[in-house]
């Protein structure tokens, strides 16, 4: 769904906008193709004010849909430090992201507190651009509060974001699948207690939308996924680390 939202769980004051790289902006770009990122912006209509969820690869088209619809870009949700979701160097390609945009826009860049370093490293910011977060922080759009919950495994930051019945998951959790765990700053036995204890509390009818389109489906009702994703059938450690470990 790539047009912006109204009604729904958050009633006619929420805006969501999920867009895909290489389609909804970054046409041209061969490396937003191949990726297939979600960037997502949510924010209330009633205010204008918008926060865009990892804006990367032609940013500057993100700020001109946003004010296409009426909306301005008040804050950055980063999900981790990865330069396909925040801007930085993959191989030989480099991606235009957070550092680009706030030349654009002076807005405060919200991120895991563990993942501060890894993005300073990477994603050409100084640590006094970033908000440092704890699991369980809430940030405000207009008259409407994200939940930050922190989901480490595909890095020691990642965070997923509640927002209107949304869940908004990063590299944490696609419809099919999760983010892979033999990257640096990845960790396994994390990423198991992520899925099966920190997001289990999510209740079955919040509509999954996760970092990359990996599936036909851009997003799914947790139920379905709790169904349907072979990353959520083991029931040990031990069994999940035998077939999802890297």
């Amino acid at each position: 769904m790539a047009g912006a939202t109204a009604g729904g769980p958050g009633g006619d004051r929420f805006y969501f906008r999920q867009l895909l790289s290489g389609r909804d902006h970054a046409r041209q770009d061969e490396l937003a193709r191949q990726m297939v990122n979600f960037t997502y912006a949510l924010g209330d209509r009633s205010t204008g004010e918008a926060l865009l969820v990892d804006p990367a690869y032609a940013v500057g088209e993100l700020l001109d849909a946003l004010a296409a619809d009426g909306m301005r870009c008040t804050g950055v949700l980063a999900t981790h430090y990865h330069a396909d979701h925040v801007g930085g160097a993959i191989g030989t390609w480099s991606v235009e992201g957070v550092a680009a945009l706030l030349e654009r826009v002076q807005v405060p860049v919200h991120v895991q507190r563990a993942e501060v370093p890894w993005l300073v490293r990477s994603a050409g910011l100084g640590e006094s651009e970033l908000v440092a977060h704890d699991s369980g922080d809430r940030v405000r759009v207009g008259g409407l509060e994200v939940e930050l919950v922190h989901t480490p495994g595909h890095t020691p930051g990642s965070q997923c974001f509640l927002v209107a019945g949304c869940l908004v998951s990063g590299d944490t959790l696609f419809l099919d699948g999760c983010g892979r765990t033999d990257l640096p700053g990845s960790d396994p036995a994390a990423m198991y207690e992520s899925l099966t204890t920190r997001l289990a509390r999510v209740p079955d009818d919040t509509v999954l939308y996760p970092g990359h389109r990996y599936s036909l489906a851009s997003s799914a009702t947790l139920e379905a996924v709790r169904k349907h994703n072979a990353v959520l059938v083991p029931r040990t450690l031990e069994a999940w680390l035998q077939m999802f470990g890297g």
